[in-house]
């Protein structure tokens, strides 16, 4: 559970009044900090606390950009350039591979609930092997950047750290030791990509965003910048006259490509700067604000970059267990409107739709709703020999017109895979602990 520490002016205010905590903490930074605050630093980060005096002042400057002056000056003139957004990509992807005909309705008590237990587990292996063998040695992630309206216009891959923490948050539901191991690659990744204080942009040639930055953040929090509160003031400067967190962190000296365009208070990011911040004054107004577009209905068409209410619910849900009591009192109606969705046949739309739904219906504490034998049966049908589950659209701009590209969504066979593990997960531990 996510909770706002408010870690420097507590850590400031007892090194103030505790002589003895005062001493430990300039004789040895990291193992204070880490015994005051829990939980243990990121391994890769120093320490170093330097006490002022009266005759002696310090000044503390923060790390040089990552980026030359001549790289920032190209991001920023070349953001409308379809050239740039090119070079942040890589080789042209494969077609999409299409899954197998869809497979017949799961087979209720074909296998015992000891035996399906047993299968989805092998199918959580078999998932991880997949995923492993598409992520690269750095930990990123790949995903597929396509056209919606037009396949003939080429596919390419990307590796932007959003998709890295987007699947990450997922895999982390499985504490199978690949699952781990992707995990720690990946986080490390993500510390490489950081930008001081703690923010991360999708791709170079756009504005650092609150929604990379959250999932990011919420990866690797214990990484001193992240822990200490460092990119809060940033996050929390970001927000519209009705409290809203907007998405794109708009600054003087940054690309402008998305001016533009609505810079909108997005009901998928707001949850996700929730998850992130926890439930304190300052998020208030923007968890009113999702509160109300959720009870009183208002979700279709509210998201500019997700593409279903599955996967607002989904991310509100992530929410609400990161930062409780936040956003608690719509668990009930929340159980309700996804189990809502289902079509005739039990399904919420396509197999990564479905998987969001599940982990959304864990979240709440009414998974023991559904029929947890049927659905693993679903999963177990879906998946390919190679592990994987299909490349399915996850997430995207489906309003943007920009020439030739048209409308852009992004998505991969790793990615719905991973959220497919965790829903495999949730299932299988609801079937464990059946009566």
């Amino acid at each position: 559970m996510k909770e706002p520490v408010n870690a420097t002016e507590r850590l400031l205010a007892k090194a103030g009044n505790d002589g003895e905590f005062r001493a430990r903490l300039l004789a040895n930074p990291k193992d204070a900090l880490e015994r005051e605050l829990g939980l243990p630093l990121d391994r890769g980060q120093e320490i170093h606390v330097h006490e002022e005096t009266d005759a002696s002042t310090h000044l503390v400057l923060p790390p040089k950009s990552r980026f030359s002056a001549e790289e920032r000056e190209a991001a920023r003139t070349g953001a409308a350039s379809l050239e740039f957004l090119k070079r942040t990509m890589y080789d042209p992807a494969p077609p999409i591979r299409p899954p197998a005909a869809k497979p017949a309705a799961p087979r209720v008590g074909s296998l015992t609930s000891g035996a399906l237990v047993k299968e989805g587990r092998k199918s959580i292996r078999r998932g991880l092997s997949f995923i492993e063998s598409t992520i690269e040695l750095s930990g990123a992630w790949h995903c597929i950047r396509f056209n919606i309206a037009d396949p003939d216009i080429p596919r390419h891959y990307e590796k932007p750290p959003f998709v890295s923490a987007f699947c990450l948050l997922a895999l982390e539901s499985s504490s199978e030791p690949q699952a781990r191991a992707i995990c720690d690659r990946t986080k490390a990744y993500l510390v490489d990509t950081m930008e001081y204080p703690g923010f991360w942009r999708y791709y170079r040639h756009l504005p650092q965003d609150l929604d990379s930055t959250s999932l990011c953040s919420l990866i690797i929090g214990n990484h001193p910048w992240i822990l200490l509160e460092r990119n809060t003031p940033k996050f929390l400067a970001n927000r519209d006259e009705k409290g809203r967190f907007m998405t794109w962190v708009l600054a003087e000296d940054e690309p402008n490509v998305v001016s533009t365009f609505r810079i909108e208070a997005d009901p998928v990011v707001n949850a996700n700067v929730i998850a992130f911040l926890g439930d304190r004054p300052e998020t208030r107004d923007a968890q009113r604000w999702l509160e109300s577009m959720i009870t009183e209905d208002r979700l279709e068409g509210s998201s500019k970059w997700y593409p279903d209410k599955v996967a607002i619910y989904y991310a509100t849900t992530r929410a609400m267990i990161r930062a409780q009591p936040a956003l608690n009192r719509l668990r009930p109606l929340l159980a309700d409107r996804i189990l809502g969705l289902r079509d005739p046949g039990g399904e919420f739309g396509n197999i990564l739709q479905t998987a969001q739904a599940m982990a959304a219906l864990y979240n709440v504490g009414s998974l023991k709703r559904i029929d947890a034998k049927c659905e693993i049966e679903r999963f177990l049908a879906w998946q390919r020999e190679d592990g994987s589950w299909p490349e399915l659209l996850a997430f995207g701009d489906q309003s943007l017109k920009w020439g030739a590209v048209g409308q852009i969504g992004h998505g991969s066979e790793s990615l719905t895979s991973a959220f497919c593990i965790e829903a495999l997960e949730r299932l299988v531990e609801i079937l464990e602990n059946a009566p």
